[in-house]
């Protein structure tokens, strides 16, 4: 197993960028589904978190992570810097996440 740092950060601490090997990503399209829209309508009249949302979202935004870990893992990256999240709706019902950042070889 290969253990990459990931960091929102544009260093780490105690180590020297090598090279940057270049921008990394790793994304996933979620759709709601009619089960779930009824439910979050519910939620909507009488307030409160929507949990079945909350949690498609978190593994959503895993899977992405995911997928940008193992980009940097085949450029065989040491480090991923500069992490960020964004979302995009693709259409009606289904957004993107996208995990990004910069592949680094430290010392």
């Amino acid at each position: 197993m290969t253990n990459i740092i990931v960091t929102t950060g544009n260093e780490i601490p105690n180590k020297k960028i090598t090279e940057v090997l270049g921008v990394v990503k790793g994304s996933t399209v979620r759709a709601r589904n009619i089960g779930r829209d009824i439910g979050a309508g519910l939620k909507n009249i009488v307030g409160g978190e929507v949990k079945t949302y909350t949690k498609m979202t978190m593994d959503a935004r895993d899977e992405a992570y995911n997928r940008m870990v193992n980009d940097a893992i085949d450029l065989k990256a040491d480090a991923i810097i500069g992490v960020r999240f964004t979302t995009s709706m693709v259409m009606a019902g289904a957004s993107e996440m996208l995990a990004f950042g910069t592949a680094v070889k430290i010392k």
